[in-house]
């Protein structure tokens, strides 16, 4: 559910403490817990480290990321892959493919000389 409009968007001043005073772009990453802590204007510029439950990703916060929580550019899990047989006879295909356009290039570059 959304946040109540009277009680407006929760930033947390903790953050706010942190850039205050500074110039975006300036002064490294700004570590930070507070994945629930709304994107504000004046955040833009500044990068961010957002815990993730285990390491701080670095967020660097743009225009269009106004009005969302700093969780939401952090992901909490890690997407390895969909595997199984065919997947793996796709990649190995995809692969030989490279090989190949690779050894054609090469092959055109020796008879140019």
């Amino acid at each position: 559910m959304t946040r109540s409009a009277s009680k407006g968007p929760y930033v947390d001043p903790r953050v706010l403490k942190k850039i205050e005073g500074k110039k975006p772009g300036t002064g490294g990453v700004i570590k930070t817990w507070s994945r629930a802590c709304q994107i504000a204007p004046e955040m833009v510029g500044f990068t961010f480290g957002v815990h993730n439950g285990k390491v701080h990703i670095e967020v660097f916060i743009t225009e269009d990321m106004v009005g969302h929580r700093l969780g939401e550019f952090a992901l909490t899990r890690k997407f390895t892959r969909h595997g199984g047989k065919m997947q793996k006879e796709l990649e190995q295909k995809q692969k030989e493919g490279e090989i190949a356009a690779a050894k054609a290039v090469k092959g055109a570059t020796e008879t140019k000389k």
